[in-house]
């Protein structure tokens, strides 16, 4: 209707249904209640929440709406991934990807529609940045998915648009939806967020309580390579985000994930090896190869193979644990640094 001031409740954080239950007068369980209907059965309407008090209903009915994302157009790629575009009821859009394997789905969710860093070999800036998601609309992307897919989501991941620290708060409420019991259920280490490093952020994540897994876009050990290829985050030194992840892997024990994209020329040489193999050595952390998706605004080229091997080998002939990703989705523009705002 014009002129309704009610908030959508998919804005809300878990911490802020609490909250709301409770100014409403109810128990605590009611909550989780609450959040087992938005989440775990996909409620439409607050009249399908039968187990809550009608009063109750009534109220919630009268302070806030219950948005669901509408599906703008799918695309299926020819290895099964599937990618959606997604519009929320201002308006706003997304993608997600949805990456079926023969044992477990994994959903790559967005946590910001357009994203403000810019990294100059990524899809995504371009369009700019548009608004900060809510716990409930990121949450949302992950269970469509998995009704399209008609199977549960075993692993998602905050590879999507946005920089998850820049809404860190939404992100996180997010993450506790779907890894609680009423919520999707997954396990806290099948989630994992992937940021620009962001230094505050990664110092914030670690002090959480959850298990959930951290990856950070390194993409050069070399200063001046990466101020280049991501001006948003020339802040943050390479030296300060060594100790920031060194700090990390001491307070949690888990290994975070270094997202390396292999750019011809650009990164891939015996110098930014080097300094790749000096920035892991001793580090706590796990190298993750990826051999750069095409995108045809950024005058990037993906490296050659034997460079990928040569890092790979190198690596791991200094201990350094590695993997390269394998290409799912780029036929239809669903991999790394290729999502947009829109379909063609």
């Amino acid at each position: 209707m014009d002129g309704d001031t009610r908030t959508d409740i998919k804005l809300l954080t878990p911490e802020a249904l609490t909250s709301v239950v409770a100014e409403l007068g109810e128990p605590r369980f009611r909550a989780k209640q609450l959040i087992r209907w938005l989440y775990h059965r996909r409620a439409r309407s607050f009249d399908e929440m039968t187990d809550l008090p009608a009063g109750l209903r009534e109220r919630l009915g009268g302070q806030f709406t219950l948005g669901t994302p509408t599906l703008e157009a799918r695309q299926l790629s020819a290895d099964g991934t599937r990618k959606y575009l997604w519009r929320f009821p201002d308006g706003a859009t997304v993608e997600s990807v949805g990456l079926p394997t023969e044992d477990r789905l994994t959903v790559c969710f967005s946590t910001q529609a357009g994203c403000a860093m810019a990294c100059r070999f990524c899809a995504t800036g371009e369009g700019g940045f548009t608004r900060d998601l809510g716990a409930g609309e990121i949450v949302d992307q992950v269970t469509a998915v998995s009704d399209d897919f008609g199977e549960r989501v075993s692993n998602a991941v905050a590879m999507g648009q946005g920089e998850p620290f820049q809404n860190y708060r939404a992100t996180l409420g997010a993450l506790r939806l779907m890894n609680a019991k009423d919520g999707l259920g997954i396990g806290a280490r099948h989630l994992t967020v992937s940021t620009c490093g962001l230094i505050p952020g990664i110092e914030r994540f670690a002090q959480e309580p959850e298990q959930f897994t951290l990856a950070v876009s390194l993409h050069s050990a070399v200063q001046s390579t990466r101020d280049a290829l991501m001006p948003a985050v020339r802040r943050y030194p390479i030296s300060q985000l060594r100790r920031a992840l060194e700090s990390y892997g001491e307070r949690t024990g888990r290994r975070p994930s270094l997202e390396y994209a292999l750019l011809d020329g650009v990164n891939d040489t015996d110098e930014e090896l080097a300094a790749l193999v000096a920035f892991c050595r001793g580090l706590l952390c796990h190298v993750n190869l990826i051999p750069a998706n095409p995108v045809s605004t950024t005058g990037f080229a993906r490296s050659a193979e034997s460079r990928v091997r040569a890092f790979t080998v190198r690596l791991q002939q200094v201990g350094v644990e590695v993997s390269v990703r394998a290409e799912r989705g780029t036929d239809i523009d669903a991999a790394c640094g290729q999502l947009t705002q829109r379909h063609a």
